[in-house]
Order: C-alpha cells, then structure tokens, then sequence
C-alpha cells in the first residue's frame, strides 16, 4: 500500500506539473518576433498584408479539415497610370515611375507572397512541424536596368534564392552549406491528437477438446468503442489518455459471465531528461522560422530597393534615348535646310555640285542615325511600360509613346555630403545581405545548441495509472437452488464504469526508459559538422563586410569620374557650340562652306550626345551609391509599408 501511494502520489505530481507548464510552453516558451532587425528600419508587421494574403480564422472547429483558398491575383494596372496619359502620350516622371512600379511591378508582386509563406513556417513550426525554408533571393523578371556594381554577388541572389529547411542537404547559397540547420531530437506534434477505435468482431475458433469450453467450434462476438487523447508539450514531456470498452459473447457453456462488458482507463506519462529535454531543443524549429520571418522581411526589402534601383537605371535610360532622339532630329533637320539651301545656291551657281552631293551624303547619314535613336527609344519606352504595369494586354498603352519629365539638362552635379568612410559605416549598418547573415548565424546557433543536446542519452522518465471494471450477467450454469450468487461484480455497463474509476482494481507503474547509441557517429557527426557551417558563415559574413567597403568606394569612385566626365562633356559642348557659331556667320558672310557648317553642326551634334551620355553615366553613378549604401528608399521617400500595399500615394515617392 505505501509502494502505491508514493506511485499515485508521483504521478499526480507529474500531471499538475505538466498541466502548468503548458500554458508557459505555448505563450513565453515561444519567441516573440522583434518589430525589426538589423538592417531593416522599415519592417513590414504582419497586419500590412493580413487582408490579402492572412490564412482565413473561423470558429468552427471542423474549418481545420477543410481546404483554404488564396485569393487570384490582380492583373489589372492601377488607375494611377490612365491618370498620366495626355493627348495619346505617357508623360512620366521619375517619381511617376517608381510609384507605379511599387504598384503594379510583377517582381515586387510575387516577392509580396513570400511573406505570407514565412508566416506558414511558423505556424506549421508552433504545431511541432518542421520549417521548410523561406525565399531570400531578389526576383528580377524585368529586364532593363541592370542592378549591382562592382563585386555583386550577395547569398540568394536571382529568383528562387531560399533558406533550406531541416535536412537539406547540400543546401545554401554562396559557397555556404545549410545541411544540419534545424538538427538535432526529434520533435514532436503539439497539436492535439484524439484517437478513437468502434467496431465488431466475429471469430470462429476450431477447438480439439470439447472440454474446455464445451463446443467443437467456439464463437466469440466482441464489440468495443475506445477513445484516447495525446498532447505533446515544448518542455519534452508527453501525456495521454486512454479509455478502452468491449462487450463479448460466446456460444460457450462455459464462460463466467455471458455477455462479459469490460472498461478501462489508463493515464500516461513520459518526460525526456536528457536528449530532447527543455525548450531549447523542442521549438527550436519556432524560433528558426521566427528568424526566417525576420530574413523575409528583410529580403522583401532588398526586393524593394533592387527593383527601385532598376527603375531609376531604365527611366534615365529612357532619358538618355529621348534626349539623343532630339538631338538627332534637330541634327537631321539642320542637314535636310542645308541640303536645300545648297541646292538653291547651286541653281544659283555660287557653290561648286561637289557640296551638294556632301550635304546630300550628310543627310542620308544622319537619317541613319536616327533611325537608330529612334528605335533605341522605342526599347526604352517598351521596357519602362513593362516595368510600371502588371499587363500589356491593353494594345493601346502597349503602343502609346512615353514622355519623360526629367531632363538630363536639368540634373545638377552636386558633391557628396559624407566622407567615403561615413558612406561604408552606413552601408555595414543597412545593407540587407549582412543583416540576413546576421539572423542567419543566429539560426545556426540554434541549430548548434540543439545538436549538442542530441548527442546525450536518451533518457525518459514514463508512468501511468489507470484502472479497470468488469461487468455481466453471471452464466446460469454457475446458480445452484438454495446457495447465493457467488458473482461480486455488476451486471450492467455503469457498474462495469463505476468500478473502473473507482479504484477498485488500479493499475499504475513509474520508470525509467533508457537508450544509450554506441559509438553514436551519427549525432557526433552531425554536431561537429553544425560547428563547422557555423564557422563557414562567419568567414561568409566577414567576406560579405570586405566586398560592401569595396563596392561602396568603388561607387564613390565612379561617381567621381563621371563628375569629372560630365565637366569636360559640357565643356566640349560649350566649345563646339561656339565653333558653330563662328562657322555659320562666316557661312552667311561668304567666307565659309556649307560642307564646313555642317561638319561644325555634327561636331556639336556629337558633343551634345557626349554630354546626354556624361550625364546619364553620372544618374546611375548615384544610383549605385545609393544601392551599395542601402539608401536607396530613404532618398526617394520610400515606406516598405507603401510597397507591401501595393497602394502608394501621388506625393510618396
């Protein structure tokens, strides 16, 4: 009686204390996501998008079995785009285009959906599941525009770029290696699992002695409904519950009770001690895809600036083609009114055929090279319409010309406010490469910790109490006239019940379960080979700081050569404008050729393409200043809120 009391006593020790920490293995046990992180300022929280993209709620507990549908995408370009068009022509401005593209840019839509699909690693992860890896590359289905300077090559980059899930091999981006990222014990569901068990059999026995049981063949027909409940638990405890009923008969003589009605419970136990013990290695999987969310955030963002930064490479792109466009018309047109005018004179007799046919040659020349610019802007055109739109299906926008409203003239070359050593301090700060390295030595840490604890023992400590009743009516056979029944149990299925829980006839045990791996090569290996990819990131990590201060000064360095280019385009221009000058006065003078004018208007003409070239060199310089430095939101008046939206106002960007 002492052995059991002290078993009874355990167990119901056990159970409160299991009972206790649930609530503490669901709420403090899992780690809060931080509002932001390294290198991300403009952190995406999860109600930005839980309107379109959230898994649906419903109270109605059988929602849990039944499919969720996401909703189709929008296919349709925002109104804001019809707002621009005017007399059959897109007139965009650099603030125009990159608010379009935060609406309509297919690369920054799909790159939308990664962030619900972290949010399904957690929440598959809280329920013990393991994380299956979230998308930390940059989409870049737009062409034009190319994105990266000297030294690119970030972890991720081009579409597709994933972290792994657990037992990826080979798996990682970079020369990296992810293989043993979640390693470590097994973990179990902590969603709630009931069992249940109905039904009937008939067995048919041959039998060789007739004497046991009285019948040559002997039939027993049982029915039983058994339920049961399991739960698993963070802190690497387990409890279930059991309840077990049946009702047999027989077409023996023989049998005691007839039909015999059978119940029984039974309450279990078990709690690791060693291997799988404790919260660190049990959510280790939670607070991987926590920290995943984290990488998604910040890949979202590094998807923002990318596309941002194309947008501003193809718009002075289209500046450049428009600008040389005129340029060449004007050029064409001066040649055709030369070409004209020389025709006259040599009506006139006053020039020799020999200009004609030059200024004749001049011409065709020159036709030729707008044709080329003309072509050239009309790429740009289709490829800035394909950046800002979600369908070109409209055969109208598809063919409409674009107008833009920046000027390259109206650029002004203005010198740095910070000092080269500033700008790398602020790129270590923000650029999105290093904080996803970050989080991701973070995750290997935890993956660390939980190989560690898998190389112990498996160790449990397991218990159940329990408890059974039996029921039936007792087989005439046994009822001698004149003598009492000589049955103590119940005749019906409550009785059967009430002694099951009445402790009646209990049932209960408390062990040990222990299982030592000899050798244990595989948990070794995989530890040390965590310690390994660990060390292999840090390296990665350092190289990732080393190539942002090569790409940071060797933007710095661009910006100023094209500054200095830019100067002596203007200065070229400036000059060739005044030889211009000089030679058609002498032309009207008669001290000059029409071959000599034109050969000074395509002097000018070519200086004034140097010029719209110097100066749209000098746009993307700063365009790769603000991508090294990750500034590139900051100084267009970007909110990631306003790109996660898809909805962003006139006066955001």
């Amino acid at each position: 009686m002492r052995i059991r009391s002290r078993a009874v006593g355990i167990l119901q020790f056990v159970a409160v204390s299991v009972i206790s920490t649930v609530a503490f293995a669901q709420s403090a046990g899992e780690p809060q996501q931080q509002p932001g992180s390294a290198g991300l300022s403009n952190a995406p929280s999860r109600t930005d998008y839980s309107a379109i993209f959230t898994l649906p709620r419903s109270h109605n507990p059988l929602s849990a079995y039944s499919p969720s549908n996401a909703p189709e995408p929008q296919l349709t370009n925002s109104p804001d785009l019809n707002q621009l068009i005017r007399d059959g022509k897109l007139y965009l401005s650099l603030k125009d285009a990159i608010r379009l593209a935060l609406q309509n840019n297919l690369d920054i839509a799909i790159a939308r959906y990664n962030l619900p699909i972290a949010d399904m690693d957690i929440l598959r992860t809280k329920a013990g599941g393991v994380f299956r890896g979230v998308n930390a590359g940059v989409v870049q289905g737009t062409p034009g525009g190319g994105v990266g300077g000297f030294g690119t090559g970030a972890p991720g980059a081009g579409a597709g770029g994933t972290t792994a899930g657990a037992g990826g091999a080979g798996a990682g981006a970079s020369g990296l290696v992810q293989s043993t990222l979640g390693v470590g014990s097994a973990v179990p569901s902590y969603d709630p699992a009931v069992i249940a068990s109905i039904g009937a059999e008939h067995q048919t026995t041959q039998l060789a002695n007739q004497r046991i049981y009285g019948v040559p063949l002997l039939q027993l027909n049982t029915g039983q409904a058994n339920f049961g409940v399991t739960q698993a638990f963070a802190t690497g405890s387990s409890i279930s519950f059991e309840f077990n009923n049946n009702r047999q008969t027989t077409n023996s003589p023989f049998f005691n009770l007839s039909p015999a009605l059978g119940a029984m419970y039974r309450f279990s136990f078990q709690q690791q001690l060693l291997s799988g013990f404790g919260f660190g290695p049990n959510l280790r999987y939670l607070r991987i895809a926590n920290n995943n969310k984290k990488i998604s955030n910040i890949a979202f963002k590094d998807q923002v600036m990318a596309t941002v930064t194309q947008i501003e490479n193809i718009y002075w792109d289209l500046v450049n083609a428009y600008e040389q466009s005129q340029v060449n018309e004007q050029s064409v047109a001066f040649a055709t009114q030369s070409f004209e005018n020389a025709k006259k004179q040599l009506q006139l007799e006053s020039i020799p055929a020999m200009d004609v046919m030059r200024a004749e040659a001049e011409v065709s020349r020159r036709d030729q090279d707008l044709t080329v610019a003309r072509t050239s802007l009309q790429l740009q055109e289709l490829l800035m319409k394909n950046a800002i739109t979600k369908t070109l299906e409209d055969t109208v926008l598809e063919a409409i010309n674009v107008v833009p409203t920046d000027t390259l003239q109206s650029a002004q070359i203005t010198p740095s406010e910070q000092s080269v050593d500033q700008l790398i301090q602020e790129a270590l700060h923000q650029r999105p490469e290093l904080a996803e390295s970050d989080v991701d030595l973070v995750n290997r840490q935890i993956s660390r910790k939980a190989a560690r604890n898998a190389l112990l023992p498996s160790l449990s400590l397991v218990g159940f109490y329990g408890g059974s009743g039996l029921a039936g009516p007792l087989n005439p056979v046994y009822n001698v006239p004149g003598v009492p029944n000589a049955s103590n149990v119940p005749t019906d299925f409550s009785g059967a019940l009430a002694n099951a829980f009445n402790n009646t006839a209990p049932d209960y045990y408390v062990g040990f379960n222990l299982n030592i791996p000899i050798r244990n090569r595989v948990a070794k290996a995989d530890q040390y080979r965590s310690e390994l990819e660990y060390r292999q990131a840090e390296l990665r990590r350092e190289e990732l700081r080393k190539q942002i201060r090569i790409e940071v000064r060797n933007a710095e360095y661009a910006l100023e050569q094209t500054a200095a280019r830019v100067e002596a385009a203007r200065k070229a221009r400036d000059l060739a404008q005044r030889t211009f000058e000089i030679t058609q006065k002498e032309q009207t003078l008669g001290a000059g050729s029409t071959y000599q004018t034109m050969t000074a208007q395509r002097d000018l003409a070519l200086a004034e393409l140097d010029l719209v070239t110097a100066m749209t060199v000098y746009q993307k310089a700063r365009i790769e200043v603000d991508r090294a430095t990750a500034s590139t939101l900051e100084h267009n008046g970007i909110q990631i809120q306003d790109a996660l939206n898809g909805t962003v106002s006139a006066a955001s960007p």
